[in-house]
């Protein structure tokens, strides 16, 4: 091979640019490193998401098992007459309007157990279960912390937190917690009730004085004939509780409103 000819090929050579091996690893170390922190990124978010999804099926069970359902009928009840606040005057002859409703609750899917402390008692025996004896009889504050609150609404008013009463039925505990098995009786009072008194005092549904207690204050509101409301039980805890009806066409003393 000529002198010429050797010098123009390995002028060639010299000239030659290629990927050392050390480039390449720096380029493959790259390529892992970006496909682990996108790998790792990916697997986070999914985590993420599993656990925000478990935790809202829990919230849901959770809200679930600390609700109520109803059991049963719901009953209204009109049976006396009603008196204005001082009990002085008649406002409504029986047969016209709605003094209290009623209705059995339960616990959903044999849940959490439900707090239902009631804000009044309904002493007829002449000692109250609170044992003041001096408060009178009938309706009866309970002057207990009262965490579950019940609203009422017809198409004249609103009462955010009327006056009910609640009465086991059936297996109980001895407390005011609805739990699994138990079933409770509410009665809300539209009116305000005073029982007989040793002095003589008759038997009567009373008007509520102002908006400062929960009852009915106007006779003109009184719940009456072909009439929808409303009750919603709100406990501390889970869904609330709505039950609407319409009154019935003929008020009589115990009214079936299915």
């Amino acid at each position: 091979m000529s002198r010429l000819r050797k010098s123009g090929l390995r002028k060639i050579w010299q000239d030659e640019k290629g990927i050392t091996g050390l480039e390449t690893a720096i380029i493959l170390i790259a390529f892992v490193v970006v496909a682990s922190v996108f790998a790792y990124t990916v697997l986070s978010a999914g985590i993420f998401s599993s656990e925000r999804g478990k935790e809202a099926v829990y919230a849901g069970l959770q809200q679930a098992r600390s609700s109520m359902e109803p059991r049963g009928s719901t009953l209204a009840y009109d049976n006396e007459d009603v008196y204005d606040s001082n009990g002085a005057n008649v406002v409504a002859s029986a047969g016209t309007a709605v003094t209290k409703i009623s209705f059995v609750v339960s616990n959903a899917v044999a849940g959490e157990p439900v707090d239902l402390t009631p804000p009044y008692y309904f002493e007829d025996t002449g000692d109250d279960y609170d044992d003041d004896t001096t408060s009178g009889e009938g309706l009866v504050p309970s002057g207990l912390e009262c965490v579950t609150v019940i609203s009422y609404n017809d198409e004249q008013q609103f009462i955010n937190d009327v006056a009910w009463t609640v009465e086991f039925v059936g297996k109980t505990s001895g407390d005011y917690l609805l739990e699994t098995g138990e079933k409770a009786e509410i009665t809300v009072w539209l009116l305000n009730y005073v029982d007989s008194e040793p002095d003589g005092t008759p038997d009567m549904y009373k008007l509520g004085v102002d908006d400062t207690d929960p009852f009915i204050d106007d006779a003109n509101n009184l719940l009456g004939k072909n009439t929808q409301f409303t009750l919603e039980v709100k406990a501390p805890h889970g869904a609330v509780l709505t039950i609407q009806r319409i009154t019935p066409a003929r008020l009589d003393t115990v009214m079936n409103l299915h």
